[in-house]
């Protein structure tokens, strides 16, 4: 069906309204972060308010704990998403339906319904306050949404493809490494986006998990530091770009590949 002109400007000045309403705020806590809080301080830009909020915030140790963090719970729950979406995807056995939904509870149970009481439990181990105690929960949490994700893609993987491998002598592992995976990297990528801005932005786990300075993530410094400073606001935004940073990188990188993973999903 062919859309008409004036179909098309309407679109196109409804998705420029919406982009005006995206990245305003963004460009004002980036003009807050280069003025100057002091009266009289003049128009121009203030690059060093963000070496400032570096040294005062300490977010290098922030940043390299969030860093640490995010490429352990990215890593490990990508790699049990992949293969518990492929044995969801692909195979039947007994108990699967039931199993998977119960792999969903993970989805559906929000973590400040479970966060107490996962405290004590890792505290009756002797794991609070250490990185696996901030790692481990957001791997579970993640694995559920990837179960979720990758189960969904093998099931719409092309069937033509797994039958000629089986017919080549492929096994399982082969199948999913060398020709389910390579091929489904759009939703790998759109997964992996969403795990790491989900990880890196997360707030309640390492708040209730750890009390060590030294495993301050972030976004946890982060409120630390505005509450050192809370009249500071050219600081406060420096330091929330810094925070933010990453992400908006990360993104930026593999926005290609994301966006084509998000349609190639709607679209299934």
């Amino acid at each position: 069906m062919m859309i008409s002109r004036g179909e098309r400007l309407a679109n196109y000045a409804v998705l420029a309204v919406f982009a005006v309403l995206a990245v305003y705020p963004v460009l004002l806590i980036l003009q807050t972060a280069l003025s100057n809080d002091q009266i009289g301080g003049g128009g121009s830009f203030h690059f060093e308010n963000f070496a400032d909020a570096w040294d005062q915030g300490q977010f290098g140790s922030y940043l390299r704990t969030s860093i640490i963090v995010a490429v352990l719970v990215v890593g490990l729950s990508t790699l049990f998403s992949v293969l518990a979406g492929y044995a969801f995807g692909t195979m039947r056995f007994r108990g699967s339906e039931v199993l998977f939904y119960v792999i969903l509870l993970g989805i559906m149970v929000p973590a400040e319904a479970l966060v107490i009481a996962l405290y004590f439990d890792l505290r009756e181990l002797g794991l609070t306050n250490t990185l696996v105690a901030i790692v481990m929960p957001q791997v579970a949490q993640s694995t559920a949404f990837g179960t979720f994700w990758m189960r969904a893609y093998f099931r719409g993987s092309s069937r033509e493809v797994v039958e000629a491998a089986r017919l080549d002598g492929a096994g399982h592992w082969t199948t999913l490494w060398r020709i389910l995976v390579p091929m489904g990297r759009p939703a790998l990528t759109t997964m992996v986006v969403l795990v790491f801005m989900w990880t890196w932005n997360e707030f309640l786990i390492p708040l209730i998990m750890a009390t060590d300075e030294s495993l301050r993530t972030a976004p946890l410094g982060l409120a630390f530091f505005q509450g050192q400073y809370t009249s500071g606001t050219a600081l406060l935004a420096a330091g929330a770009t810094l925070v933010a940073l990453p992400v908006v990188v990360l993104y930026l990188f593999l926005q290609r590949h994301f966006i084509r993973g998000m349609v190639e999903g709607a679209v299934k």
